[in-house]
């Protein structure tokens, strides 16, 4: 079954302490995010350049350092509130294996994105550069969007679905990290 945003949008959903926690976790990574892909687009685009290497090398730096910074947030997602849902929605099928998809799937093209870097021998040239700033691209794709389904739809679906000892039990859990 896929999941489709439209048939459970949030709206207006006042979230529990936890689940706001969680969300307002998106705030620094997105603008992070957001960063990494402004900087990725610029890649090979200046002529003059004849050797992208350092100017990517530093965006790895970056890169490495986001990941650092979304890693924690994943594994609670995926430790602690994923594992709750499913209890009512299943794991195998539906938002929340489309969740962990996304999550693998924008961890692989950031790793990916550095992996190529760390391959890469000089002269990066722009077409070379271009392409490894691809993969940054394709995680910053994956992951904007994830967080937009995050924030819409599976946190006020957790809101609706979840026990009030159920938020409680998220909220220590979250904490206990």
């Amino acid at each position: 079954m896929p999941f489709h945003c439209s048939h459970m949008m949030g709206g207006n959903v006042s979230l529990c302490p936890a689940l706001k926690q969680l969300k307002q976790e998106h705030t620094p990574l997105r603008e992070q995010l957001e960063q990494l892909y402004r900087a990725a687009r610029e890649i090979g685009e200046e002529s003059r350049i004849e050797d992208w290497r350092d100017a990517l090398v530093e965006l790895k730096e970056k890169a490495i350092l986001f990941e650092q910074d979304l890693e924690p947030h994943s594994e609670r997602e995926e430790g602690v509130l994923f594992p709750m849902m499913a209890q009512y929605i299943g794991r195998e099928s539906g938002p929340i294996a489309v969740m962990e998809d996304e999550h693998e799937q924008g961890k692989k093209y950031l790793q990916s994105f550095i992996a190529k870097i760390d391959q890469a021998t000089a002269p990066v040239t722009s077409e070379k550069a271009k392409e490894i700033g691809s993969f940054m691209m394709e995680a910053y794709r994956i992951l904007f969007h994830h967080f937009i389904k995050e924030e819409n739809v599976l946190f006020p679906m957790a809101e609706r679905l979840l026990s009030p000892e159920e938020k409680e039990l998220l909220a220590k859990q979250l904490q206990a990290d």
